[in-house]
């Protein structure tokens, strides 16, 4: 009987045991776990974010370069100044810009120190300047003189001076004399080697 009040006892245990080891077996809700964007694609973002620095470093490298200026001939500098004075009345104003490009253009074409140099000093530097020679430094003395005494006179000029014409025409004689001292310094230098 003491058996009998034993199993009655653990009866309902059992059954639970039972119950447990005939439970299915549990499955996971989901599947396994896919690889993430970056496992799946972390070599590619590595070289397009090395690609993206690159062509942001090229962007900036072209747009903050300083911009390269042109620089132009003399002659192309003082005949572009004197065709922007084309068309204005002939007057002391007028006299004095076409003076001062004129200038400007024989110190640059001649390659004269750029310090500025009084009226007296530029004609002596026109005089003793084998490169431009006697006959160019005398029509360009007496064309800046002419200027000055009709800058200054008080009296109003008799004739027109035609000014902007005469300057393009000391400008263009001036080309060809540089050009003929050119020949005969690269002739001098060919003979001597």
């Amino acid at each position: 009987m003491k058996r009998g009040l034993t199993s009655i006892f653990l009866l309902p245990f059992t059954a639970m045991a039972a119950a447990t080891n005939n439970r299915p077996t549990l499955v996971p809700a989901y599947g396994e776990l896919p690889p993430t964007f970056w496992e799946q694609h972390q070599a590619d973002m590595v070289v397009a974010s090395f690609a993206a620095i690159a062509l942001v470093f090229l962007f900036l490298k072209v747009m903050l370069r300083p911009e390269t200026k042109v620089v132009l001939p003399p002659e192309t500098v003082a005949r572009q100044a004197l065709a922007q004075l084309q068309g204005r009345l002939e007057d002391g104003k007028l006299l004095s810009e076409v003076s001062q490009i004129l200038r400007r253009y024989l110190v640059a074409a001649f390659q004269w120190p750029p310090a500025e140099m009084t009226t007296s000093e530029f004609y002596k530097a026109l005089a003793q300047d084998e490169k431009i020679g006697l006959e160019l430094g005398g029509a360009v003395s007496g064309f800046l003189r002419e200027c000055d005494e009709r800058k200054f006179s008080s009296a109003p000029p008799v004739s027109s001076f035609n000014a902007l014409g005469r300057a393009r025409e000391l400008v263009a004689r001036a080309e060809i004399r540089l050009d003929l001292v050119g020949r005969a310094s690269s002739r001098a230098g060919t003979e001597s080697q």
